[in-house]
């Protein structure tokens, strides 16, 4: 388990080098082939790169008639019911309350581990100039911290989450679904 300070690390140090062409399909599954390398610790010009690969779910759509199965605890007895009626109050004024829902799976099993003995410079250049040169649209190149690389993933998904949001959206609406 990560601590908060840990967490708070790896997304901030976590980037993406080399981002896929493609974001997420709105009516199936995508799949993304990640490389992430993350230099280790407490060894000198000693490079991990993991390989695995993320699948993103389609995206579904959320709409307010599911919230009536929420549940609401610690507002009282009639916090749902207030709840509802806020709902039914956004819907009177013409508010869209649709939201997507997204969902990811990282074939942990899957995933491959290296270790490099050369400087983080060296082997992030030469792996950013093979997915230039091989143009894979599903790739995805992530340097993150090593011992919370599932952190450094984790944005990647949610980065790919806002970069594909308004694509899916505006496919969803086109056809009528939203």
């Amino acid at each position: 388990m990560h601590s908060p300070d840990n967490i708070q690390y790896a997304l901030e140090t976590t980037r993406v080098l080399y981002e896929p062409d493609r974001r997420i399909d709105t009516f199936g599954e995508t799949r993304f082939e990640f490389q992430l390398v993350s230099e280790l610790m407490d060894e000198a010009d000693r490079v991990r790169i993991r390989e695995g690969e993320v699948e993103a779910m389609r995206p579904r759509i959320v709409r307010p008639d599911a919230y009536a199965d929420m549940e609401v605890e610690g507002f009282g007895g009639k916090a749902k019911e207030r709840m509802m009626a806020l709902i039914e109050k956004m819907r009177e004024e013409g508010r869209d309350l649709a939201f997507l829902n997204y969902g990811f799976r990282v074939a942990t099993g899957g995933v491959s581990e290296s270790l490099v003995n050369e400087s983080l410079e060296n082997v992030r250049g030469r792996m950013i100039e093979d997915a230039r040169r091989t143009g894979n649209p599903a790739r995805v190149l992530i340097e993150g911290v090593d011992d919370a690389w599932e952190i450094s993933v984790l944005k990647f998904t949610f980065e790919m989450i806002a970069k594909s949001w308004s694509i899916n959206r505006f496919d969803f609406q086109r056809r009528g679904l939203l």
